[in-house]
């Protein structure tokens, strides 16, 4: 199809497929090569759909973090989030749930055990954004925002969820010390939604359903980057889309960025590795099983 005329063709990231373990599927968006970060978000991974029998095999076991924050968002299913803060907590569908690594935290996610051995659809996504230089060092924390807490307002055939940051009139509950954006929005068959400029860097995802931005069709599981200053969002004329957008100000330096650790400076990230291999992070209370760190290698710069 060729592009609108008065628009310049849509830049698109196919993302790619990793294993984290019993066949569990995550596709990664961020980072790549052609595009490291959107805004403050260093890593976006959309995981599932899965669906199967709640096993054992998919739990994600203790691991450590530092200099960034979290942000789960389940579409179906749910899963228990234990750290080392003490937080305990069952995620599911459509709440915010945020942890602030700071100087160090560690946690698991794992199955509920009332799921173990019964059917589940598992399906949402994670994302990490790069904290500022100020709090890369601030206390752990943890926080969870119910759904019914998140505003939700009607824009003609578009339903728009604002999960953190501000939008159309409308403000998240989710704090965190840089300027964030992230939507989820619900768009009618042929309905269409005019987006202003929100943050200075955005990006589009939709999970299951192909969308078109200012005319040119985007498909399922892509990453599409507008034009950040507005743009034009659409649902088929025979079909709903849900859109997710994310953004907000890019970070204040270059991030270092190794296995779970992201941070400013590169001589933390090897601090962080030898402290995790020492035994120096904080426990999980009550789930005494860890993840190795992988073969160490050097840093790049980022």
């Amino acid at each position: 199809m060729s592009q609108p005329a008065d628009h310049p063709p849509l830049t698109t990231l196919q993302g790619h497929e990793k294993d984290l373990g019993g066949g569990f599927l995550v596709r990664r968006l961020l980072p790549q090569v052609q595009r490291r970060t959107v805004g403050p978000f260093v890593f976006f991974d959309h995981m599932g759909p899965l669906s199967g029998v709640g096993q054992r095999e998919h739990d994600v076991r203790p691991h450590p973090h530092i200099g960034l924050a979290t942000l789960t968002y389940l579409l179906a299913g749910a899963m228990m989030h234990r750290d080392s803060t003490g937080a305990v907590q069952r995620i599911e569908r459509g709440a915010v749930n945020l942890m602030t690594a700071g100087r160090g935290v560690v946690h698991s996610e794992r199955t509920p055990d009332d799921l173990v051995g019964q059917p589940v659809h598992t399906h949402g996504l994670q994302l990490w954004l790069a904290l500022p230089r100020s709090h890369e060092e601030a206390p752990a924390a943890f926080e969870h925002v119910a759904a019914d807490r998140l505003p939700l307002e009607q824009h003609g055939g578009v339903g728009v969820r604002v999960l953190v940051g501000e939008a159309f009139g409308q403000r998240s509950p989710v704090a965190l010390p840089m300027q964030t954006l992230y939507l989820d929005l619900r768009l009618a068959p042929g309905a269409s939604l005019r987006v202003p400029r929100l943050a200075p860097e955005v990006a589009l995802y939709a999970p299951e359903s192909p969308f078109l931005v200012d005319s040119q069709p985007v498909p399922a599981r892509v990453m599409a980057l507008p034009d950040a200053r507005g743009f034009t969002l659409s649902a088929p004329a025979d079909a709903p889309a849900q859109v997710l957008v994310v953004g907000g100000e890019p970070p204040d330096a270059p991030r270092y960025l190794w296995w779970n650790f992201v941070s400013s400076r590169r001589e933390r990230i090897e601090q962080a590795v030898a402290d995790w291999e020492a035994g120096r992070f904080p426990p999980v209370p009550g789930d005494t099983e860890r993840i190795p760190a992988p073969p160490w290698r050097p840093l790049k710069a980022p």
